[in-house]
């Protein structure tokens, strides 16, 4: 039957951690400690990504990478990556049972989806030992997908790779890549989505790319919302996603419509 058998969702910013603040201070800490100021947009350009995939792309920037070899007379290598790493991964492991509060109407949304069948994957920008902290927090609080893969699961090839979809694909025993939607805050969620060829979705309040906190967005006008949400957006239609959604209590109304296209012979990466 063409129907949507599957959701693979991200973590951080997606379905936990409004505005996916767990990672992003720890990344503007360690470059300070080495003498490189880096800005919030720059920490968060290539979230969604393995963590020392991350710090590589942050030290590829042009600005980064200029400022990096003024202080050090020369381009960064492969052990100072290795160095912000290792500081990178403790530091992260200190705070993150703090940032596992699932974000406003999860919870509700996944058990919708469950009790209509559809079966909840996961993927993540973190590693396994990351992952601990999170899920059996996570739990606690009521947020618990069927099953997560992390980069440890696939020869550290994380996002974009599709190699977690495929994953939870396996696991799951979906049957086609069209019948799976994947729903992440970043722009790495959603290449993932697209190089896995399923229904690549970007949520947008709560977001890694709007990086604002709850307080933060509720303290904006109502202009200034619609501004920050519609800019998300661009960012992710550009980037090649399907569908944008507000929040995730709209997701159910959208795997609904997305049904009705596959009834009429669409894919992903067709335009409606």
């Amino acid at each position: 039957m063409n129907r949507i058998e599957g959701v693979i969702l991200d973590w951080a910013g997606t379905a936990v951690d409004f505005g996916c603040f767990a990672p992003v201070n720890v990344f503007v800490d360690i470059f300070k400690n080495a003498g490189i100021e880096v800005t919030m947009d720059e920490a968060r350009a290539p979230m969604g990504m393995l963590k020392i995939d991350h710090i590589r792309a942050m030290l590829s920037m042009p600005r980064v990478s200029a400022l990096w070899e003024a202080k050090y007379g020369e381009a960064y290598q492969e052990q100072d990556v290795q160095r912000l790493y290792a500081e990178f991964e403790p530091a992260l492991m200190a705070s993150l049972s703090e940032y596992t509060d699932p974000i406003p109407g999860v919870i509700e949304t996944v058990e919708a989806l469950k009790s209509q069948g559809l079966k909840i994957g996961s993927t993540t920008g973190y590693t396994s030992n990351m992952m601990e902290v999170v899920v059996s927090n996570a739990r606690q609080k009521g947020y618990s997908p069927d099953v997560y893969f992390t980069p440890d699961d696939t020869h550290s090839k994380g996002r974009p790779y599709p190699y977690m979809i495929y994953r939870n694909m396996e696991f799951l025993q979906l049957s086609a890549s069209w019948k799976v939607v994947k729903v992440g805050d970043t722009v790495s969620d959603v290449k993932e989505g697209m190089n896995a060829g399923v229904w690549s979705v970007g949520v947008v309040i709560g977001s890694s790319e709007m990086g604002l906190s709850l307080e933060e967005f509720q303290a904006l006008s109502e202009s200034e919302r619609e501004a920050a949400i519609a800019k998300a957006e661009q960012t992710f239609i550009r980037n090649g996603a399907d569908f944008t959604i507000h929040t995730m209590s709209e997701l159910p109304q959208l795997i609904e419509n997305i049904n009705g296209m596959l009834s009429e012979g669409k894919r992903p990466g067709m335009q409606p």
